[in-house]
């Protein structure tokens, strides 16, 4: 004879476990949520005030000048878009020339880090134009600014890999000299996750160049 099948019984009820409330669920809130919890942490005052501080992070952030392209300028722009520019944000004026192979490559690398770091403006600018006979030896060079002065002249491409310069790698040479490849909204944690993405980044283009490595010397033992 069957055993007789157990009667059914719902599942004990669990309430939903409420999330925690804490920095890192403030740091998940625009300006706008942060806003309207002002009533929320009165009883709590180490959380209101990383909430007013948070808004304020944020409401400077939005205040900063936000680029995201490499720009061409002449010789009558440079002080408007380069010394000017850099009263309030990082600038790094590139020097090429169009025929330079290595002013190509930095070129590519450039416009990579110029679509993420919206908050330095890059700009470009024919060498001779921006310094009459400016040797060619030199390019690619990057002039880079704050505060209406020259912080850095980096002149070729070894320091930046040679012809195996990455984006990562030239974010990487240039935030040495300052928090010139950073995301700019202030977020000291999003500046950190930025610098390990640069180095996670290069880590990675490196693997990949030396698997390609090898698989052309595969090729090359088989012919």
């Amino acid at each position: 004879m069957a055993p007789k099948p157990k009667p059914w019984k719902p599942d004990a009820y669990k309430p939903e476990q409420e999330e925690q409330k804490d920095t890192e669920w403030l740091d998940k809130k625009d300006e706008g949520e942060l806003a309207e919890l002002d009533d929320e942490f009165q009883d709590d005052r180490a959380l209101e005030e990383y909430r007013r501080k948070r808004i304020q992070e944020l409401q400077a952030a939005a205040a900063k000048p936000r680029f995201g392209t490499v720009e061409e300028i002449s010789s009558n722009e440079f002080i408007e878009k380069v010394t000017n520019t850099s009263e309030k944000a990082w600038v790094v004026c590139f020097l090429y020339k169009a025929s330079h192979a290595g002013c190509v490559l930095l070129r590519e690398c450039l416009v990579e880090l110029a679509r993420k770091y919206h908050g330095t403006r890059f700009v470009s600018i024919v060498s001779t134009s921006c310094i009459p006979n400016y040797p060619d030896q030199n390019l690619p060079t990057l002039l880079l600014y704050h505060n209406r002065s020259v912080v850095k002249h980096l002149v070729g491409l070894a320091q930046f890999g040679g012809a195996r310069a990455t984006p990562e790698q030239v974010a990487l040479v240039l935030n040495g000299y300052g928090p010139v490849c950073v995301s700019g909204d202030g977020d000291a944690a999003a500046e950190a996750a930025a610098a390990q993405e640069q180095v996670r980044g290069l880590l990675e283009r490196m693997v990949q160049q030396r698997e390609r490595e090898e698989q052309d010397e595969s090729s090359d033992f088989d012919d």
